[in-house]
């Protein structure tokens, strides 16, 4: 017990390294310091992490791993991969394009947000939702209220 009390505080400040040189646009560093967080299941790391993969900084641009380390942070629940791994799947960039998956990952992204970030979230949701059939809709809400978050072990 007393080893993963002191091993928590080393784990959140590589999370806040990892942070600070993203912040400061150093973004090779900060994928050397996600990658090894990410893969142990953080999943602000993992969502960090598929930005870095969606714009191509400091990694190679790749669309799939961005979907997969989004997809990891957003099956534990972290609203900004549910949204960004919406918007893979509506434009189909890394993961086939489906409708209907990004409708689920975009209403559950809005439904958790806080209020500025819902706003905005819901107009793309809403933009989203324009392109889909009444049948797809209900498809996409079904999908979302069966979902329940999971963690990494």
């Amino acid at each position: 017990m007393l080893a993963l009390v002191l091993a928590a505080p080393a784990h959140a400040q590589s999370l806040r390294q990892g942070v600070a040189a993203f912040q400061r646009q150093d973004y090779g560093t900060a994928s050397r310091i996600f990658l090894p967080l990410a893969e142990r299941g953080n999943r602000a790391a993992q969502t960090y992490l598929g930005f870095l993969f969606e714009t191509g900084r400091g990694v190679p641009l790749n669309y799939t791993e961005a979907a997969m380390w989004y997809r990891r942070a957003a099956e534990q629940g972290d609203t900004r991969a549910q949204y960004s791994l919406g918007l893979l799947y509506d434009r189909g960039q890394g993961v086939p394009q489906d409708i209907v998956e990004a409708s689920k990952w975009l209403n559950l992204s809005t439904a958790a947000s806080p209020p500025p970030a819902r706003e905005a979230r819901a107009r793309i949701r809403d933009a989203v939702t324009t392109k889909m059939t009444r049948g797809e809709i209900a498809q996409a809400r079904l999908r979302a209220l069966e979902w329940a978050p999971s963690r990494e072990q």
